[in-house]
């Protein structure tokens, strides 16, 4: 296995390691403060970041792109940010609205690649979709990290949350321009 699928793999391990110390968190840290457990998971969730960031980019270099790295990458970037958006929600940071926009756009993308592989044809990520990425995770490290409101001129504003609205802003606009420009693969070409 290349070190860019190995990073892959990294990456989808480092999850149930947040999820366990997201439940110890609950059980013995503060709501919504930054102690111990949640430091350890805002720092796991940039590690795997970083993965996500190298192994595609070592790929490209390295021209060692294979099957195995498409199926997981994909996958394994959409599990990272489900357990983000869904212990963000739980603990009352994000309203559930934003986490179902951002996992209906995924799941309704994953079907379209899913459609578009079947008939041969692999779907490029746009830059639209690259910006709607990087301002997720912005927001999310911003937010895992409890960072309050900062003040400026005398308004407060939240920054993570506002970085998370442009990000949800984002997912609409780019999910609708996914499904516009392949909805051709829609389109049944068979005979029965």
């Amino acid at each position: 296995m290349n070190l860019p699928n190995q990073l892959t793999v990294l990456r989808v391990l480092i999850i149930p390691f947040m999820v366990i110390l997201y439940y110890l968190d609950k059980a013995y840290g503060e709501p919504l403060t930054l102690n111990g457990y949640s430091i350890a998971i805002a720092v796991l969730f940039i590690l795997a970041s970083l993965t996500d960031f190298f192994d595609g980019y070592l790929a490209r270099k390295w021209q060692v792109i294979t099957v195995f790295g498409k199926f997981l990458d994909p996958l394994a970037d959409k599990l990272l940010v489900m357990f983000a958006l869904l212990m963000l929600q739980d603990i009352g940071v994000i309203p559930m609205w934003i986490v179902l926009v951002i996992l209906m756009r995924e799941f309704i993308v994953t079907g379209i690649r899913l459609i578009a592989v079947e008939g041969g044809n692999v779907i490029a990520a746009s830059k639209l979709g690259k910006y709607k990425t990087a301002s997720t995770m912005v927001a999310l490290i911003i937010l895992l990290f409890h960072v309050e409101a900062i003040v400026l001129a005398g308004v407060s504003f939240n920054i993570g949350m506002i970085i998370l609205y442009i990000a949800t802003a984002l997912t609409i606009i780019s999910g609708a321009e996914y499904i516009i420009k392949n909805q051709h693969s829609f389109k049944d070409t068979s005979n029965h």
